[in-house]
Order: structure tokens, then sequence, then C-alpha cells
């Protein structure tokens, strides 16, 4: 994709595991960033190594409440995505879901910014439809214990359209689906990073049911590449539009490739299923194909490759700053673009 001039760009929940490398996939394009987050679920040390960067800036806010500053576009991720965090404080998440939206929202009109909404699968429920497609309205129960999140981002999404419609103002809606590599928080929940960390441990991987139940697994990387094609697309494509791998794997295929690949000695056990948990979860992508040129390029056993590594290293007890360092190439050659890549 041709690239734009430099523009000034606000990423909430920048610290987070997808906000973070967004920060840098910015950065590394040559725009100026500024990085906010409440650090309830995102880590300094996802950012730790941009903090010296010229272009890239920091604040500690909560989007449930107004923010006030200057920049050209808003990327809108703050919100915490897994079930271990986001049943924690199932109000905090709806909150943050639905008063975020509407505070960043109103940012975005004052200042005539486009705004990109980081939503999610978990839209669509447990579908009855398979694979899902944009136009598939879901299938979510209003008042379980997932509820505060489904129903926080379906808010979210009306919220989005209204604004477009009642104020004309340019919005992006992206229908992000199960993501996984560096930086996936070690205790999120998340069935890659659980499955990595029981097999690097030696303990007994956890399947849930009989692990007939599918998922498909986007690597972060090809995933940040999407919200970007879709911020750069024309103002008259809105979405929502799904962004994830369309190829599919059963929980018990991935925990038997998790165990190869580490070297493992665990077994697998089996556990019932958490309440409202979907049996089947795959994206159509025709949409962000013929729109966005998009399509993911990396692999699972690659990805699964580079994100057990980076758990070793966890492990390992590296330094913070070395931990999270960039998979983007800056432009120039700052002292910085040697800290990122040496």
């Amino acid at each position: 994709m041709k690239e734009t001039d430099s523009k000034r760009i606000l990423v909430t929940g920048g610290a987070g595991f997808l906000g973070s490398h967004l920060c840098d996939f910015l950065l590394a394009r040559g725009h100026d960033v500024l990085c906010v987050d409440n650090f309830h679920t995102g880590s300094k040390r996802n950012i730790a190594h941009l903090l010296a960067h010229p272009r890239f800036e920091l604040l500690r806010h909560d989007v449930t409440f107004p923010l006030y500053v200057e920049v050209d576009e808003i990327y809108n991720l703050a919100c915490p995505a897994s079930p271990v965090h986001y049943q924690n404080d199932p109000v905090q998440t709806t909150k943050t879901s639905v008063h975020g939206a509407l505070n960043m929202l109103g940012l975005a009109k004052r200042l005539k910014a486009k705004i990109l909404q980081a939503s999610t699968s978990e839209v669509y429920g447990d579908p009855q439809v398979h694979p899902q497609d944009e136009c598939y309205w879901g299938h979510v129960n209003p008042i379980g214990v997932r509820s505060c999140y489904d129903e926080g981002k379906r808010c979210a999404e009306t919220l989005f359209m209204d604004y477009r419609r009642q104020h004309k103002l340019p919005v992006k809606i992206a229908r992000i689906f199960n993501t996984y590599g560096p930086r996936m928080h070690p205790n999120d929940g998340r069935v890659v990073s659980n499955f990595i960390m029981q097999a690097l441990a030696g303990q007994p991987l956890t399947v849930y049911g009989d692990g007939a139940q599918t998922r498909s697994f986007c690597y972060v990387g090809d995933l940040i590449d999407g919200l970007y094609r879709l911020m750069q697309s024309p103002d008259g494509f809105c979405g929502p539009v799904n962004l994830g791998n369309p190829v599919e794997h059963t929980m018990a295929e991935l925990a038997e490739r998790v165990i190869a690949m580490c070297g493992s000695r665990s077994h697998i056990v089996f556990q019932p299923l958490p309440s409202d948990d979907p049996a089947r979860r795959r994206p159509d992508i025709a949409l962000a194909r013929s729109v966005l040129g998009w399509e993911p390029a990396v692999a699972l056993a690659d990805g699964l490759e580079r994100t057990i590594a980076y758990f070793r290293s966890l492990q390992g007890g590296m330094p913070e700053e070395e931990l999270a360092l960039s998979p983007y190439r800056p432009q120039g050659n700052s002292v910085q673009e040697h800290r990122l890549h040496s």
C-alpha cells in the first residue's frame, strides 16, 4: 500500500497486546503516536522499547473519562479482551466499551478525525451460521457471563454507525477474530497462551469440552496490517469487516501441536465447557480480500514458533526492554532503530 504523509495518531489501549504492536507499526511508517492506556490489562513492558522514541508519547488515562488531545486519526483498542480479564470486572468492561466509545467518538467529532473501532468476533456470539460473514447479526446471550464484552462491543458498533449517519463522521469497524503472538499476557486465559505456558511448564494442557470446538488463529502481524489497511481505505467504506485467519483448527489439534512444538511431555486433560463458549468460530474474509486486498500470510506453525520463543524468553528472565522488541522496521537511521533490531 502507498504510504501516507506523517500523521498524529492516537492509539487507546496502546500498551496492550494488539495496541503495542500497532504503535510499532505506525512508528515504523513515520507517524507520531500517542499511546493511551490505564494499564488495567496493558503492560509497560510492551512499550518499554518505545519510551525514548522521539515520535512516541505515553499517557496514562482511562477512556471512560473524556480526553482532550489534538490528533489526526484514532484507533480505539481500549478494552480487556480475554475472558479472564473482562469477566473480572464486568461493569467496568461494559463502561469501557460504551463510555469509551462515546468519549472517543466525541473527540473524533470535535477534531473531524477518522476513527477505527476494534470490535470483535464475539459480536457473533455462538454462531448459527458458519463461517461468519459481516451480514450475520449473531446469536448472543444478553445476560450471560460473557455479555459484558459481547454486548458492550455490539453497542459500540451501534454508536459508531450512528455517529457516521448523524454526524457524517468517517468511521471504521474491524471485527477481530482470535489473534495470537508475542506480548500476549501469559495469564490472560486465552487458549494459545494457556497451552504454551502449560506445555513449557510440563503441566497438563486443559481442553474444555471434547476438544472438537474450533477456532481460527491469526498472527498478530497480519492482524495489525489489516487494521492499518482498513484505516487507509476510502471514507465511503466503514465496514464492519472481519479480520482473522479463515483456516479452522480444533482445540484438541492445537493442543497436540503445541505439545510437539514445545518438546513437552505434557498430556491433555478435558474439563467441562465454560458458559456460552462458541462451538465454532471462523471468519469469512471475502470483504477484506476484495476491499482491502488483505489476507493472512503467516502460517500457524510459523506464528506458534515465534510465540513459543517469546514465552520461553519470559521464563528465561530476559530484561523487560528486550522482551517486547518490535518486529517492524522504522524509517530512518536513529539509535532507536538499532535498539529495535539489533
